[in-house]
């Protein structure tokens, strides 16, 4: 027989890749009734439960169509590195080959998971190690809520994570409909019923995708600043090329307005010489004063081939003293997971460079100095 004649078996549907919402139209689609969804969801989610013929509430004829044409698939944990501090961290392959990571921090009352979203990063921070390995794609929703499924299944239920952040590789906000309706499955109550107030996206500052995002999922907020004017962002953070602080800012008003924080927590890594003066402090000040606020200053974390040291302690005591006398909530980041590189900022994986994106980012921001 011709092999050209033979037509290909079509994919199994990856039934972590939808939300609620996604997985209604789905089963009406099928002669079914909405409800299969929020049913399928409980089978899943809490009660752990991937063979379908186990499903019992749903029909035979549904069970056989889900075996046939469905999969409950998530990544592949393929490493795992425990931090004497307790944090681990897990490498988890993906169908294509690439690796990401996701990093569990536990603390005295609550546990946090910390989700990727992205394969490798393309925006390129100057400070980050994640964003030196290039960018192949994004993680499909399957893929992201698969690793919040992997780990709390490896954890059990005496270990339950209370917390998640999208600040693992990539920018979420860059694969904005696969991490919305990730994040929608962490606050489902028929899924992880986790608090809008315990589910953080973290962006680069992707400004339309800020403003676009409060229509759609109700989540906390935290932006990667790090630096408190437009010139010394632009080398740190490229990305502010495109929006700059002004635009930035106004998006993190109005995002304030109506998320379940009422407040922006900006990140800002401490970098010796950099980023971390009086005069930066007083601008970083000056910058926030009508946008609610609460500032990590988190202490760079050092990868190989990067030029930057962390600021001194007493530098970053100060910096925080002269933020807390203008009245902003200010911590100072305890690093976690440093001794198996789980640290902020120091995700890799194993990426295999599809874009050339960064470089022309970088190249960018050399001319826009040049200018």
């Amino acid at each position: 027989m011709n092999s050209a004649t033979v037509s290909a078996k079509p994919a199994l549907i990856n039934l972590l890749d939808f939300d609620r919402k996604g997985l209604q139209p789905f089963f009406v689609g099928l002669g079914e009734k909405p409800f299969r969804a929020t049913q399928l969801l409980k089978w899943i989610y809490q009660e752990g439960v991937t063979d379908f013929d186990e499903m019992t509430n749903l029909s035979k004829s549904l069970r056989q169509y889900l075996k046939e044409n469905c999969t409950i698939s998530t990544p592949e944990i393929v490493a795992e590195q425990l931090a004497t501090d307790g944090t681990c961290k897990w490498a988890m392959q993906t169908h294509c080959g690439n690796r990401i990571e996701t990093v569990y921090i536990p603390e005295e009352k609550r546990a946090t998971l910390c989700i990727s979203s992205q394969v490798g990063c393309a925006l390129a921070c100057s400070f980050c190690s994640t964003a030196q390995q290039g960018f192949n794609r994004n993680l499909s929703t399957g893929e992201i809520i698969g690793q919040l499924y992997l780990a709390q299944k490896l954890l059990g239920p005496d270990r339950r994570i209370t917390n998640v952040v999208m600040m693992g590789m990539g920018e979420p906000l860059l694969n904005f409909d696969n991490v919305v309706a990730a994040m929608n499955l962490m606050m489902d109550d028929f899924a992880f019923g986790l608090s809008k107030r315990r589910v953080t996206v973290s962006t680069s500052g992707v400004v339309p995708a800020m403003n676009r995002l409060g229509d759609v999922c109700d989540v906390s907020m935290a932006v990667s600043l790090h630096a408190p004017y437009n010139e010394l962002r632009d080398q740190l953070v490229p990305i502010n090329i495109k929006y700059p602080l002004d635009q930035l800012m106004d998006a993190c008003r109005e995002y304030a307005k109506t998320g379940p924080r009422k407040h922006i927590t900006f990140e800002y890594v401490m970098l010796d010489g950099i980023n971390d003066s009086q005069d930066d402090a007083r601008k970083l000040v000056k910058l926030l004063k009508d946008v609610p606020s609460k500032v990590n200053l988190i202490p760079f974390n050092p990868f190989p081939q990067s030029n930057y040291r962390c600021s001194k302690k007493a530098t970053m005591l100060a910096f925080r003293d002269t933020l807390h006398n203008a009245g902003i909530i200010t911590t100072i980041r305890k690093t976690r997971g440093e001794d198996i590189d789980a640290a902020c900022g120091q995700l890799v994986g194993q990426v295999k460079d599809k874009s050339r994106r960064h470089l022309k980012l970088q190249a960018a921001a050399g001319n826009n100095h040049a200018a």
